[in-house]
This record gives structure tokens, C-alpha cells and sequence, in this order.
């Protein structure tokens, strides 16, 4: 029996309210996993903890992340340079709300992204572009990412004891299918497969919208603002792009190795630091529905500073501490957003959005 008009207009509805509902119901787990870690652990300890940290301990830390952020917005920039009118500094600004989008507001991890492409189109950045770079920023975050945390397994595989070469042989069988994944996705854009795409998707589009007097729609454009992104004669920027992104994820080490040191664990090695990281922020990412890793951050951080004998108190207060240029960053951040669409809204014809 043939599918009607109505009813894929339907199903098309009650998809879009299941994919808003994804975010919501990540808020609910990631608050239960949270409520479990604090009535399961001791207040006063974690409390204690991040009393050592101290004042000095955190600004290092949102000194850091500001170093971190601004790697990821080079990287950006480095993918749009010579394709776009955009100077750097706009990638830069935006890289900070994109972080503030993800980590402040109740959206999945990537939720800030999508924003961050429709942001740079006020840069006069066409947006199939826009669009194209954001999609290649996120492979490769992602891929170095997989990278990081590879060398975080091969190092925890090192360790001695039951529970530290489960989590390393797990992580390892993970990271193959996650590269199996990212390899799928890569040739996705590199075979033309999203021109199919956007084909298929304007076609559905004609057949539902209804306009009085019909108009010619452009070409979809994706697919090769991403061919442009990554042009063999690209290859340098590429690599650039690359090396931003490993150097902002040995920032987060960093952020680790001021907490623990603050915190009186300083003969933490830099092996046991880069594990604690890696692995901790794999196990965030693979949780991205949950907004801000809420929840699974801390339980992360328990399970893999567990491995090394740190206690859950220390632990807790390491994820806590993490979370401060969370909200001290991501707060402005948010205000920046505003702002720029304030002023867009501003500078809009009558008539227009």
C-alpha cells in the first residue's frame, strides 16, 4: 500500500520530536548517574579536595582552557583560510561560543556546532561553506580525538592489574570501530555522497512546501565547499589544522596535572596524567547526547583516577574543578551569541528573519 503525503509528513513529525526529546532524556540519565556519584561518595572529602585546589589553582586552569579554545579556533580558521572572507578572529570568537553552547545549554555535545556554521554566515561566509568547514572542524576533532585516546590506552595497558587491561583492551575495540566509523565518514564526503544528499533532501522539500509561485532553488553547494576544505592544494592547512587540535587535547593534561598537584597528588606521573585525560574525555564523547557529559564526566574521572589509586573525593573534585572555565567562559560566551544575533536582527531588512 503506497505511503501518502500525510503520513510521511507524519512519521517526518514524530521523528523531528524524538530527536528534540534526545537531549532531554540525556539531561534526566546524566542527572541520575550524577545523584548516584553523589550520594554513593563522601561530600566532605570531595569538598576538601577541591578546597586545596584553591583560587590560583583554578585561574591556571581557565588560563589554560583559553589557551586550549584558541588552538580549536586557529584550527578552524587554518580550514577557511583562503576559501572565505572571514579573518580569524571571527573562528576564534565563535569557537568560544560554540564551547559555550555545548557545555551551558541543554542541547547534545554538537548542538553548539551546528549553531557556530549558522554564525559564521554574518561574516558573509556562504553557508554550504560555513556548513562544509564546521563538518571537516568536527572530523578532525574527533579524529585526534581517537588518536589521543589510543595513546592512552597503549599507556594503560601498561599498567599492572585486572581492571586496568579490561578498560585498555575495551577502549582499544572501541577506538577500532570508532576509526572504522570516522574512515566511513570521510569517504562519505570525499565520494560525493552528500551531493546525493542534498539532492534527495531539496526533491522532499519540493514535494511538501507548497509556495504560490514556484521558484527556482540554487544547486546544493555542500559538497563542494567540501571538496575546497580539502583540496590536495589545501594538504598544509589540512595538517595545521591537525596539529591544533592534538595540542589543544594535551592542554586538557595539563588541566589535570594543576588539579592533582594542587590537590597533593603530584608524584602523578605524566603517563598516569595523559590516561586520566585521554580516557576520560573518550568516555564523555562517546556519551554526547548527554548534555555537557553531565554525570558521565565525573564518573569517568572516578573510574580511571581509580586505576592509579586516587580516591573517588579527589576525583570528583578534578571533574568539578574542570567545570569552572566551563561556566566562566562559556557565560560570556552565551552573551556574545546574543549579541551577534541581536545585531543581526538589527541589520535585517523589514520583512526578513
Amino acid at each position: 500500500m503506497p505511503v501518502t503525503a500525510d503520513g510521511r509528513s507524519r512519521r517526518s513529525r514524530i521523528a523531528h520530536a524524538v530527536l528534540r526529546r534526545l537531549p532531554l532524556a540525556g539531561t534526566v540519565v546524566g542527572l541520575c548517574l550524577a545523584a548516584w556519584l553523589v550520594a554513593t561518595n563522601d561530600l566532605a572529602a570531595v569538598g576538601a579536595a577541591f578546597g586545596r585546589i584553591g583560587v590560583l589553582g583554578l585561574a591556571g586552569l581557565v588560563l589554560v582552557r583559553i589557551a586550549a579554545v584558541l588552538a580549536c579556533g586557529l584550527a578552524w580558521a587554518r580550514l577557511l583560510d583562503g576559501l572565505s572572507p572571514a579573518p580569524a578572529s571571527a573562528c576564534l570568537i565563535l569557537r568560544f561560543v560554540r564551547e559555550g553552547i555545548n557545555v551551558l545549554l541543554p542541547v547534545a555535545s554538537v548542538g553548539g556546532d551546528v549553531l557556530g556554521a549558522r554564525l559564521l554566515t554574518f561574516w558573509a561566509v556562504p553557508g554550504a561553506l560555513a556548513a562544509a568547514s564546521v563538518l571537516a572542524d568536527m572530523l578532525i576533532q574527533v579524529a585526534t580525538l581517537a588518536l589521543f585516546a589510543g595513546i592512552g590506552a597503549a599507556l594503560l595497558g601498561q599498567v599492572e592489574g585486572s581492571a586496568a587491561a579490561e578498560l585498555s583492551q575495551w577502549t582499544g575495540r572501541t577506538l577500532i570501530v570508532a576509526s572504522l566509523l570516522l574512515a566511513a565518514f570521510f569517504a562519505l564526503q570525499r565520494t560525493g555522497v552528500v551531493h546525493v544528499l542534498e539532492e534527495k533532501v531539496a526533491a522532499l522539500g519540493r514535494r511538501f512546501v507548497r509556495e504560490a509561485e514556484p521558484r527556482p532553488e540554487p544547486r546544493p553547494q555542500v559538497q563542494g565547499a567540501l571538496d575546497a576544505v580539502w583540496g590536495r592544494p589545501r594538504r598544509g592547512h589540512i595538517a595545521q589544522s591537525v596539529a591544533l587540535h592534538a595540542l589543544a587535547w594535551l592542554f586538557g593534561c595539563v588541566e589535570v596535572a594543576i588539579v592533582l598537584a594542587c590537590a597533593g597528588h603530584g608524584s602523578v606521573g605524566v603517563s598516569e596524567v595523559v590516561v586520566i585525560e585521554a580516557l576520560s574525555q573518550a568516555i564523555k564523547a562517546a556519551a554526547f547526547l548527554v548534555p555537557s557529559g553531565l554525570g558521565v564526566q565525573e564518573g569517568g574521572f572516578v573510574l580511571v583516577c581509580g586505576l592509579f589509586g586516587i580516591d573517588s573525593g579527589t576525583a570528583l573534585a578534578l571533574s568539578l574543578a574542570k567545570r569552572v572555565p566551563d561556566v566562566v567562559l562559556g557565560l560570556p560566551a552565551l552573551i556574545v551569541w546574543q549579541n551577534l544575533e541581536a545585531r543581526r536582527a538589527s541589520l535585517a531588512p523589514a520583512g526578513q528573519p
